[in-house]
């Protein structure tokens, strides 16, 4: 009887074991993923290009998942974050105009400190790569100046769940800023001509850091459900400044974004395998 009696509680010690790493293994195949579009004011000063600076309006879509990993006993969360943004802006005297557009690319890993059941507190890093341009309507021999820099970003974030009434809300901050990196930046008074023709490229790409880059890109966003999805507000504040070859750059935004958000379970399908026929529309 005693060993019978051990049997069942090793067995119900085992089954307890498999069935937490199996809940351990399956985590990280929840994601958040979520859409938003937005629209907001934003200031480009381009000394390239004019000494002047450009304000006007701003139109960004964002695409962020984030998901937990299998890493450090499933505490390190990854997060994907794009975002495309186009602003038309003209100067003090409104008798020029600029195009002015940025695909920023953000791939990291946060490890999460679960400080109660309702905050989260994240620091990580995160890839921060850019491509993008600025185009002077009025200027004739440089019309234009390209935006390509790739940098290493620490990353912060704060995560707090509440309710109102029956409603599950949940808040996060997230501020991201370059420490080092790469940019592309002609010499001043060079021209592109003299650059991709000529072949006059020494100096056009530069090591950065916090004091030649000092910049920051804040977000904050508050989800809420509504009917069976959940509807995301946010604000973001881009602050992207450089001084880099006797050029200055700054592009600072005010953006207000609203979209979805939407729980997804990964399915994982080796060489393409269907979903069961009772269960697959497509």
């Amino acid at each position: 009887m005693k060993k019978i009696t051990a049997l069942i509680i090793i067995l119900i010690g085992l089954s307890g074991t498999i069935s937490a790493q199996c809940d351990s293994l399956q985590a990280n195949r929840y994601v958040t993923r979520s859409t938003t579009y937005g629209v907001g004011y934003t200031n480009i000063l381009d000394t390239y290009l004019s000494p002047q600076e450009y304000t006007g309006i701003e139109g960004r879509v964002a695409r962020e998942t984030i998901r937990m990993t299998k890493l450090f006993n499933g505490h390190i969360s990854l997060q994907n974050f794009f975002q495309a943004n186009l602003s038309y802006t003209h100067n003090h005297t409104e008798d020029n105009n600029t195009f002015a557009g940025l695909v920023n690319w953000n791939y990291g890993l946060h490890y999460q400190f679960r400080i109660n059941e309702n905050l989260k507190l994240l620091a990580g890093g995160l890839s921060d790569m850019n491509g993008g341009f600025v185009y002077n309507l009025r200027n004739s021999n440089n019309p234009a100046s390209a935006k390509v820099y790739v940098n290493i970003a620490a990353s912060g974030m704060a995560i707090y769940r509440f309710k109102i009434k029956n409603y599950q809300m949940v808040a996060r901050y997230q501020a991201n800023v370059p420490v080092v990196g790469v940019m592309f930046s002609p010499n001043y008074g060079q021209s592109y001509y003299e650059i991709f023709t000529l072949g006059n490229s020494d100096g056009v790409v530069k090591f950065t850091t916090l004091k030649s880059q000092p910049s920051v890109r804040q977000m904050f966003s508050l989800d809420f459900p509504i009917c069976y999805s959940k509807l995301r507000f946010s604000y973001l504040w881009d602050i992207q400044q450089s001084k880099v070859n006797q050029l200055k750059t700054h592009t600072y935004s005010h953006i207000f974004m609203v979209g979805f958000v939407k729980d997804l379970y990964l399915m994982k399908s080796k060489r393409g395998n269907p979903l069961p026929e009772n269960v697959r529309a497509y």
